[in-house]
C-alpha cells in the first residue's frame, strides 16, 4: 500500500507529513522552509526526493478556506500549488479544509509543553498531521 503525503503550504513554508504503511496515521516528517514566496523549484524538488523514499502513491494538501467557508486569496495561491504538484509529480492531489489546523497546533504544542518561543519552529509540521489525520478520518468514515 503508498503512503499519502499531507502538506501545509505557506507562503514561505510547507509543512510535510506521511501516513504509516498501513494508512493509518499520520507522522510529521518536515517543514520545507524557502526565502521567498514564489520561488518553489527547490521546494518541489524536496517533495519529489520524499515521494521516492515513502512510496507515495497520493497527495493531500491543505485547503485555507475562510472561517465562513468562503475563498480567499491564499485559496487561489493553493489551487496554482496543486496544479504544480500534479504537474510535477504524476500523483493525484486531494484537498482537505485546514481551518483552525493551526490553532490546534498551537494548543497541542502548549499541552505538550513545548515552549512559547519554539513553537514556531513546529507549527507548519504539526498543522500538516492535523491535514492529514483529518482526510484519513474523514475517508475511513466515508467507508463505513
Amino acid at each position: 500500500m503508498q503512503r499519502i503525503l499531507g502538506l501545509d503550504y505557506g507562503t514561505k513554508t510547507v509543512g510535510v507529513a506521511v501516513t504509516d504503511g498501513l494508512g493509518l496515521t499520520a507522522q510529521g516528517l518536515e517543514i520545507i522552509r524557502r526565502e521567498k514566496p514564489k520561488k518553489l523549484r527547490q521546494t518541489l524538488a524536496r517533495i519529489r526526493e520524499l515521494i521516492a523514499e515513502y512510496d507515495v502513491g497520493s497527495i493531500v494538501l491543505g485547503k485555507p478556506l475562510n472561517m465562513n467557508g468562503s475563498s480567499g486569496f491564499r485559496v487561489e495561491d493553493t489551487l496554482v500549488f496543486k496544479e504544480l504538484l500534479e504537474e510535477k509529480t504524476g500523483l493525484p492531489v486531494y484537498l482537505e479544509d485546514e481551518r483552525l489546523t493551526t490553532v490546534d497546533a498551537y494548543s497541542i504544542m502548549e499541552e505538550v509543553g513545548i515552549k512559547k518561543a519554539d513553537q514556531k519552529k513546529y507549527v507548519d509540521e504539526i498543522a500538516a498531521v492535523l491535514i492529514l489525520e483529518s482526510y484519513l478520518h474523514r475517508n475511513e468514515a466515508d467507508q463505513l
